[in-house]
């Protein structure tokens, strides 16, 4: 399994909105992102739906400054 493919598989989640927004930020712009960039994805990925969802819906901010840079490039679509 490519290593693309395995963090396809980890962008499937609990919530069906979650799993289209994420592959589609992985297709389109996460070979672009900054070492630094990607292991803020990977640290995305490990919270929790619910927390994630808030993040996506503008409701929280992340308290991690990286996670929440990387969220906001998900907002924007880069």
């Amino acid at each position: 399994m490519s290593e693309k493919s395995k963090l396809l598989w980890r962008c499937r989640r609990g919530v069906k909105e979650l799993d289209v927004l994420f592959t589609r930020f992985v297709e389109s712009s996460y070979d672009n992102l900054s070492d630094s960039e990607k292991k803020a994805f990977d640290k995305l990925l490990e919270i929790e739906d619910p927390e994630i969802l808030g993040f996506m819906l503008h409701n929280i901010i992340p308290d991690d400054a990286d996670v929440a840079k990387i969220v906001e490039k998900i907002h924007t679509g880069i």
